[in-house]
């Protein structure tokens, strides 16, 4: 929770990237060991990537800004100019970032409508094609899982599975943006290694639910992350001394991953709660993370903007839509105030 004065406090329901770092990434931070991470010696760096590829059972990691640097550095190591990328039509890499896939790596993309940003494996298989002198190659498949604009949904590991088990055999290589995979793998009650075993790489962010200030490590073999290596370089990803952040983001692996479970026990409950507020659906079928989606009856602006007035921060990811999530700095004590928060603006509103 923020605090802009004692009398004023804010429940930031926004994103889980608005969370700070917690007192122990503070110290980490101040004692890092550190050296040049582009010349490849800041040994804190060097032991965050191996650390974090070990949990996701790949061969090496290379520590980014962000995921989407994490996420475009994989998609121009895997493919070629002239090839296609496929994904839901909804996922981060396509509606996030920018057009970077087109920019950055000259690939096309071919998305796929979803319920619930979970692919449909027959609508995958229709859209491989093979590369000729008219028809450009489908080489690379990415995942999202939990899905962001479906509600923080899940992708199971059966469905993991098929889902790479299909573009393995058609030549393609599998990408995960894991930007919420710590989320995936406590909800499933699966190891992190698990949920990427049949994947090619994968984006963990660190700056989310794990609440480290900034970063993420993209994973996978070690010539893949060799390669990657180059993208960075090219991306203006190279942070010298980056053993500071990587010190936070040690910390935030090993203290902040269990605790997940909290975040995803009060999206529900915050859920139930708001059902009963007159005027608004919620998506409570979709609640299996960290995350709550609202449907509101007017435009979700006057809503935002209302709530923001109460102290509840909230974000819209489409016209008549909010969304809630949840993560370390979001309290029992806030979850009560969102709730009265929508009542009020509920009789405000609703007519």
């Amino acid at each position: 929770m923020q605090i802009l004065g004692p009398m004023n406090p804010i429940d930031d329901f926004r994103s889980d990237t608005v969370t700070r770092p917690t007192p122990e990434m503070l110290d980490a931070m101040a004692s890092a060991q550190v050296g040049d991470d582009v010349l490849g010696d800041d040994p804190t760096v060097i032991e965050l990537e191996n650390e974090v590829a070990a949990m996701a059972g790949m061969e090496a990691g290379v520590f980014v800004p962000s995921g989407t640097m994490g996420n475009q550095m994989a998609i121009a190591t895997w493919t070629t100019p002239g090839d296609a990328v496929i994904a839901e039509e909804d996922s981060h890499v396509f509606f996030y970032e920018g057009g970077a896939p087109a920019l950055f790596a000259g690939v096309m993309s071919r998305g796929i409508a979803s319920e619930r940003g979970v692919l449909d494996l027959d609508e995958v298989r229709k859209r491989i094609t093979k590369k000729s002198f008219v028809t450009p190659g489908s080489t690379l498949l990415c995942i999202e899982n939990t899905h962001n604009r479906a509600g923080g949904t899940l992708t199971s590991l059966g469905q993991m599975a098929a889902l790479s088990g299909l573009a393995h055999e058609s030549g393609m290589k599998v990408h995960l943006d894991g930007a919420r995979a710590w989320n995936a793998h406590v909800a499933l009650g699966v190891t992190l290694a698990e949920l990427t075993s049949t994947v090619d790489s994968v984006t963990l962010c660190l700056s989310k639910g794990l609440g480290a200030p900034v970063g993420s490590v993209l994973c996978g073999g070690g010539e893949f992350i060799a390669e990657a290596r180059n993208w960075r370089k090219r991306f203006g990803g190279g942070m010298r001394q980056a053993g500071i952040l990587a010190a936070a983001g040690q910390v935030a692996v090993r203290t902040m991953v269990d605790r997940l479970a909290e975040d995803h026990d009060r999206s529900k409950r915050l859920g139930a709660a708001l059902q009963g507020v007159s005027g608004i659906r919620v998506w409570t079928d979709r609640i299996e993370s960290n995350m709550v989606m609202v449907e509101t009856p007017g435009p979700a602006v006057e809503w935002m903007n209302r709530l923001r007035e109460l102290g509840v921060w909230t974000m819209l990811p489409a016209e008549r839509r909010i969304r809630l999530v949840l993560h370390h700095h979001i309290t029992d004590k806030s979850l009560e105030r969102c709730v009265t928060g929508f009542k009020t603006v509920a009789r405000q509103l609703v007519r």
